[in-house]
C-alpha cells in the first residue's frame, strides 16, 4: 500500500509574534517544517511529500526548505482554514497513493516509532490518529465562564497528528464535509463523523504543537537536548 505524507502548513504565526507563515521560523538553525518533515525520512513513504502553503508564497517555501528535506516537496497553496488546506493538499496527492499520513506543520518533534506505528494502525483498520490519553481533569464551561460539567477523565484522549487513512476514506469525508458545511479541526474526527472508525494509536508528550512563545521554547529546548 503506497503512502504519500501531507504537511498543513498555510497557518500564520501571529500566536507566536511572528510576522510570516509559523512553518518557517527558524527552530535551531533550521525552518520548523524542515525540521519537522526530517521526522519521516525513515518511513515508508513514496514521495513527494505534498505541502500546503499560504496563497502566493510557494516559492518561498521551495527556497527555504527543499534543500533540507529528505524527499522532494510539491507545495499546494492551502485555504482560509485547516480543513480548506487538506482538502486541497488531498486533491494534489499522486496518483499512486492508498494510503495518506497527515502531519501538523507545527509539531516537529514527532518520533519515527510513532509516525510507523499510527501507519500501521492505518493500514489494519483504515483510520488512524495518535493521541494521549488525559491527565488533567478537565472542566466544560457554560456560557459564563462556569463550571457545567466535569466529563469523565478516564475515556478522554488529547488528539495529536499524524493522522493516517487509506486515501478514500480521509477524501471521501472531506468532500462530504464541503456539500454538507461541516467543519471540524481535525481529520480523525472529520473521518469519524463520516461513519468510519478511528483508531487510537499513543502518542508522546514531546509531540507538542508550537503555538505559542513558550511553545517555542520548549521545542527548541527538547531539539537542543537531542543534538547533545
Amino acid at each position: 500500500m503506497k503512502a504519500a505524507l501531507l504537511i498543513p502548513a498555510a497557518g500564520m504565526g501571529l500566536r507566536l509574534g511572528w510576522d510570516g507563515p509559523k512553518a518557517l521560523v527558524d527552530l535551531g538553525g533550521a525552518p520548523m517544517l524542515a525540521v519537522t518533515l526530517s521526522r519521516f525520512a525513515a518511513a515508508d513513504l513514496t514521495p513527494p511529500a505534498v505541502v500546503t502553503v499560504p496563497p502566493g508564497q510557494a516559492a518561498d517555501f521551495d527556497r527555504a526548505v527543499s534543500a533540507l528535506s529528505p524527499f522532494p516537496c510539491a507545495f499546494v497553496e492551502g485555504g482560509a482554514e485547516r480543513q480548506d488546506s487538506v482538502l486541497a493538499g488531498l486533491e494534489s496527492l499522486p496518483d499512486f497513493t492508498e494510503l495518506v499520513v497527515i502531519h501538523d506543520a507545527a509539531r516537529p518533534l514527532v518520533s519515527p516509532d510513532t509516525v510507523r506505528a499510527v501507519m500501521d494502525a492505518a493500514r489494519a483498520h483504515g483510520a488512524a490518529t495518535v493521541a494521549l490519553p488525559v491527565t488533567d481533569t478537565i472542566l466544560q464551561a457554560d456560557g459564563a465562564e462556569c463550571l457545567a460539567e466535569t466529563p469523565d477523565r478516564s475515556r478522554l484522549w488529547a488528539c495529536q497528528t499524524p493522522q493516517a487513512f487509506r486515501l478514500d476514506i480521509i477524501l471521501d469525508a472531506h468532500r462530504r464535509a464541503r456539500r454538507e458545511g461541516w467543519r471540524v479541526t481535525d481529520d480523525a474526527t472529520l473521518a469519524r463523523r463520516a461513519g468510519h472508525s478511528v483508531r487510537l494509536v499513543r502518542g508522546t508528550q514531546e509531540n507538542l504543537k508550537v503555538t505559542t512563545p513558550f511553545d517555542l521554547r520548549l521545542a527548541l529546548r527538547l531539539r537542543r537536548e537531542e543534538r547533545q
